[in-house]
C-alpha cells in the first residue's frame, strides 16, 4: 500500500507571534510539524505496519522545512519530498495545490492523509482542493479510520457528534485531533532518520511553470488581534445585575 502524508512547517504553538510592517518576524522562532499532520503522519505508520507499504511524506515549502521532514522520518516514514516553492513571489493555497498535483500526477497511491487544519492559516482548503484535482474522494475531520480491503471506513467528527462513512480507494483523508497520539521520535529513529532518502524537487522538476502555480489571492493587512481587557464583575442583587449587563451589552459592546 502506497500511503503519502502532505505535511506543513509551522510556528511553534507556544511562539509568541510579532508583525512589524505587516510582515511576520519569524527570527529566531521554533517551528514544528503541524501538530494535526503529525496525527496524520502516525496514522499513516500504524496503517503500514498493520497493511503492509511505504509511507512517503511531502511538503510545500523552502529547504528549511528539511527538519520537520526529517522529523517524520525519525517518526517512522520511509521516505519524504520537499518541493520548493521559493519561485512562487504570492503563493497560496492555490499554488500548493498546483504543485501537489503536478507531483502526484506521477504517482500511485492508495491513501493520502494530511491534516484537517494547519494552525497557522486555518483555512483547511488543501486536502479537499488536491482531493477535488486528484479526482478522488475525501473526508474530512477523521477520529478514527479503518481499512477492510479496498475500502476504508472512517469516522469523522461533526460538531461534537460523529458521522461514519464508507470510501473507496484511492482516497484523501484529513486528521482530527483524537484520531490517535502521535509518537515521540525515538533516538535509534532519529539516527535511521539520517539515511532515510529526501528527494527535493523545484518547479522544473515538476514541469509546472510560475505563472501557472502564482497566487490567486493578496494579503492586504496583517496585524494582531487587541489585547483582552480585563473582565468586570457586576455586584448587587441578581435583577440588577442582568439590567447592568443589557445595558453594558447595548450601549457599551453594541452586541445588542
Amino acid at each position: 500500500m502506497n500511503i503519502y502524508v502532505l505535511l506543513k512547517r509551522t510556528f511553534d504553538t507556544e511562539e509568541k507571534i510579532e508583525i512589524e510592517n505587516g510582515e511576520i518576524i519569524d527570527d529566531g522562532a521554533e517551528f514544528i510539524i503541524n501538530p494535526y499532520d503529525e496525527y496524520a503522519v502516525e496514522e499513516a505508520i500504524q496503517i503500514r505496519d498493520e497493511h503492509g507499504g511505504e509511507v512517503s511524506v511531502v511538503t510545500v515549502g523552502d529547504e528549511e522545512a528539511e527538519k520537520q521532514l526529517r522529523t517524520a522520518l525519525a517518526m517512522g516514514a520511509d521516505q519524504a519530498y520537499l518541493i520548493e516553492d521559493e519561485d512562487i513571489e504570492n503563493g497560496d493555497e492555490y499554488s500548493t495545490q498546483e504543485l501537489l498535483k503536478a507531483f502526484f500526477a506521477e504517482k500511485e497511491y492508495d491513501l493520502i492523509l494530511g491534516g484537517n487544519v494547519a494552525v497557522d492559516g486555518g483555512s483547511g482548503q488543501i486536502g479537499p482542493r488536491l482531493a477535488d484535482q486528484l479526482d478522488i474522494v475525501h473526508v474530512t475531520s477523521a477520529v478514527d479510520i479503518t481499512l477492510e480491503g479496498n475500502e476504508a471506513k472512517v469516522e469523522r467528527d461533526v460538531e461534537g457528534d460523529q458521522e461514519i462513512i464508507s470510501v473507496s480507494l484511492p482516497a484523501l483523508i484529513t486528521a482530527q485531533q483524537g484520531l490517535n497520539e502521535p509518537r515521540y521520535p525515538s533516538l535509534p529513529g532519529i539516527m535511521k532518520a539520517k539515511k532515510k532518502p529526501l528527494e527535493t524537487l523545484d518547479l522544473d522538476d515538476l514541469d509546472v511553470d510560475e505563472e501557472d502555480a502564482e497566487g490567486k489571492t493578496k494579503t492586504v493587512e496583517r496585524f494582531l488581534p487587541p489585547e483582552k481587557q480585563a473582565g468586570r464583575i457586576l455586584e448587587g442583587e441578581v435583577e440588577g445585575q442582568v439590567q447592568e449587563l443589557v445595558r453594558l451589552l447595548k450601549t457599551d459592546a453594541k452586541v445588542l
